[in-house]
């Protein structure tokens, strides 16, 4: 089973003021597609707060860092900008699909990358947005997985 961490990264919920809605709902649409949902934590919007978090959930782990919020245009949506400080290899592909998926998928400025064995992607803070864009990319996510902890290098059947 695949571990899954959730960011969500909200000045309003870190403060209260806020729902972590998004976070709840990636968890669970997470957990229906069979992932485990090891973490979910908050922090708030900026690149030193999504480099701390992203820094720490990748430590010694292999799976999927997904973190929801701050990929929108509001000056405090700098989520894309922390991301690309931790990646060390993006993955354009996973983020022009999950933006393809959505009417609204062209004001993400959301990244994926890989870090280690892990790999990071970046949606949007509503739960719709969220889950439409883990679900964009829910048919090739496992063998992504499988690709960066080494345990299949096969493409899979349906590819060709």
């Amino acid at each position: 089973m695949v571990a899954v961490k959730v960011i969500t990264v909200s000045d309003g919920v870190v403060a209260g003021t806020r729902q972590d809605r998004s976070g709840a709902a990636l968890a669970d649409r997470l957990s229906a597609m069979g992932y485990h949902i090891q973490d979910r934590l908050v922090v708030e919007d900026g690149v030193d707060s999504v480099v701390r978090a992203l820094r720490g959930a990748v430590e010694g782990f292999a799976g999927l860092v997904v973190t929801t919020g701050g990929t929108g245009f509001g000056p405090r949506d700098l989520t894309p900008e922390g991301t690309r400080i931790v990646v060390e290899r993006l993955a354009p592909g996973l983020a022009e699909q999950m933006r393809a998926a959505s009417p609204l998928g062209g004001l993400s400025r959301g990244i994926a990358g890989t870090v280690g064995r892990c790999l990071v992607v970046n949606v949007p803070g509503s739960p719709r947005g969220a889950v439409e864009s883990i679900d964009a990319i829910a048919g090739v996510l496992e063998h992504a997985l499988e690709l960066l902890t080494g345990a299949d290098t096969e493409h899979p059947a349906s590819s060709r």
